[in-house]
């Protein structure tokens, strides 16, 4: 029998943030395995699509062939409840959670109501849900009321990488990942460091500038404020090429996100062996072990503050937290695994 899967993605496929990452990946994964693959655009807008934006989606969804299951992304499934149910009756439902819509920092109280009733609505027409880590799946259970029989986590692979070289002696390169959001906590950061301009560092943030004009703002606003122009680089997104540049003469990962569902650029970062300064958002403390890292609270500007000054003055907790990295490395999962395990509850619908 011919494997065949319809995959639904809302906006740019080619966006680099983790979660599209996650997508190119497995379905690159799936086509190797001899899956069919066919990518069903959803159109822009998500996760606040407009009535006509939701409506054309959930045509293109209609209009997907009915023979195969339909694996729809999180940033859009949990938007279109009613597409989900009319889906439900002719062909398996598979609901792909990064991490759910209304943990996204800095919404309104009653759109994250709205996007938690609705996300809720929509996981109940799902046949199988798909989390990218264990405590999103907990999240699901206790929160949006999944049963935990119709779940399963398939966390992000990674590659194998060179490890950092650190920048030689001198000034501390600190490098931090993300997409300029709320999420992401770089106003947290950019305060944090502020309070650090007597160490000799310089920080570099690579992530899309073009997704919430108001986050950019802050973050250049902070800047400026603080005077660390000449510190603080924010060039926006990056080559892979640049990045991959980026992590091998880093000396340390800083990220303070208030929430990540799974956390792929601190695993990329443990990938390359650098010590880590994280917070405890989400499902960071299970994908960055406390040998690699220093983890504070989301949102704890003194205590980020505290976790650098320690770490960019003292080499020995840098080595140590670099080791700890390296041998957290061999233990993440590759991406032959992930598409494997994608592949395997796939053919469980059939």
């Amino acid at each position: 029998m011919a494997k065949r899967v319809a995959f639904a993605i809302p906006g740019d496929l080619a966006t680099r943030t983790g979660g599209y990452g996650y997508d190119r990946r497995i379905l690159a994964e799936l086509r190797h395995l001899g899956w069919q693959v066919e990518v069903v655009g959803l159109g822009a807008g998500f996760p606040l699509p407009s009535e006509e934006q939701a409506a054309a989606a959930s045509r293109q969804l209609m209009l997907s062939p009915a023979d195969r299951p339909v694996v729809i992304d999180g940033l859009a499934f949990g938007a279109l409840p009613e597409a989900a149910a009319a889906l439900q009756a002719t062909r398996p439902v598979v609901a792909l959670v990064h991490h759910p819509l209304a943990c996204e920092t800095g919404l309104a109280p009653d759109t994250a109501e709205r996007l938690r009733e609705s996300e809720r609505a929509a996981l109940a027409a799902a046949h199988r849900v798909i989390a990218t880590s264990e405590p999103t799946a907990e999240l699901l259970v206790d929160e949006f009321d999944v049963p935990r029989e119709r779940l399963e986590v398939i966390p992000p692979g990674t590659d194998s990488v060179p490890q950092a070289t650190g920048s030689g002696r001198g000034r501390l390169h600190l490098l931090s990942v993300g997409a300029i959001v709320p999420r992401k906590g770089f106003d947290v950061l950019v305060e944090a460091l502020s309070t650090l301009t007597d160490l000799d560092w310089q920080l570099a943030i690579a992530g899309d500038r073009s997704r919430d004009p108001g986050a950019v703002e802050r973050l250049d606003t902070l800047i400026a404020q603080h005077r660390l122009g000449e510190r603080i680089e924010s060039p926006g997104t990056v080559s892979p090429e640049h990045l991959a540049r980026l992590y091998l003469g880093a000396d340390l990962f800083v990220l303070a996100s208030h929430f990540e569902g799974y956390g792929m650029a601190y695993a990329e970062a443990i990938a390359h062996g650098l010590p880590i300064i994280g917070t405890t958002g989400g499902a960071i403390p299970r994908t960055v072990p406390p040998a690699a890292s220093r983890l504070v609270p989301p949102g704890d500007v003194e205590g980020l503050a505290r976790a650098l000054r320690d770490v960019l003055t003292n080499e020995a907790s840098r080595r140590a937290l670099a080791a700890g990295a390296r041998a957290a490395a061999t233990a993440l999962p590759t991406w032959a695994q992930s598409g494997a395990a994608f592949a395997r509850l796939l053919e469980g619908l059939a």
